[in-house]
């Protein structure tokens, strides 16, 4: 994975110490995942996981792709000293209502600083934002399409699977989506499970997907999912749940075990401050 610093300076070496002393402090405080040699530690970096395809990871669900000249953020819910980081977005992209997807002041303090950016969202999160934004919010249904530039931008399904203890996610509220810009095919999952939909999309070059327990999938089917469709590059994100993070070790042993043309980016979505 190619590592693009910021304005094309390398951090200082202080920053780097600083940040690895304060990541490592913060996985042992939680006895969360250990992260392998092939995990990128990024704060205010973008990477390119694929040619042509430049990613920041923000936190949790939050990240932005730069592609074809245009800059998408994705779900912007962080904390606001984070917005430094941002490159100016042209498009925001939003899953579902919950708060780490959708956040009004979040979006408010980003239109103050970048002004009016087009929003594209389910139904479900254009209704509940202030009139202000709403006013320049796309509506796109599950199963919808549309275009924008020079991408086109497919609505996908997500949403916990019958048996599922709790339903968080209903089928039909929230958007995973389909990005398809420079003969690229991005998936961002949202909030899901490995649902048929899931399991069934086609030549994804690169796909972000979730693994929280209670809230979306564990990591086994996680897995079981990914190898169903098999993209070039999945980057495991929003990765917390209720017991901290997820054993991003283990999805990676379980999808480098089955032999598929899959390669597993581990990226810190939870950088600490």
């Amino acid at each position: 994975m190619n590592i693009l610093h910021k304005n094309g300076r390398q951090i200082k070496a202080g920053r780097i110490a600083a940040f690895a002393g304060n990541v490592l402090l913060l996985l042992l405080l939680i006895g969360g995942i250990k992260l392998s040699a092939t995990a990128q530690s990024t704060p205010g970096n973008w990477i390119e996981p694929v040619k042509g395809i430049q990613v920041l990871p923000v936190f949790h669900a939050s990240l932005e792709i730069k592609a074809a000249g245009k800059t998408v953020l994705v779900d912007p819910s962080f904390d606001a000293a984070l917005i430094s980081e941002l490159q100016a977005p042209d498009l925001i992209l939003i899953t579902d209502i919950h708060g780490d997807h959708m956040d009004p002041k979040m979006l408010a303090l980003i239109e103050e600083k970048f002004g009016a950016i087009p929003i594209i969202a389910p139904k479900a999160v254009q209704e509940k934002l202030p009139a202000e934004i709403k006013e320049h919010v796309q509506a796109l249904a599950n199963g919808k399409s549309t275009t924008w530039n020079s991408y086109k931008i497919e609505a996908v399904p997500m949403y916990n699977l019958p048996d599922a203890s709790q339903m968080f996610h209903p089928k039909g509220r929230g958007n995973g989506y389909v990005l398809t810009v420079s003969g690229k095919r991005i998936y961002l999952s949202g909030d899901t499970e490995a649902t048929p939909e899931l399991r069934g999309l086609k030549n994804i070059d690169l796909a972000f997907v979730c693994m929280n327990l209670p809230y979306t999938m564990d990591v086994d089917q996680a897995a079981s999912g990914v190898l169903a469709f098999q993209p070039k590059v999945v980057i495991p994100y929003h990765y917390r749940g209720a017991k901290g993070l997820s054993d991003l070790q283990r999805f990676k042993k379980l999808v480098d075990a089955a032999g598929k043309p899959v390669k597993v980016d581990l990226v810190n979505f939870y950088p600490s401050n």
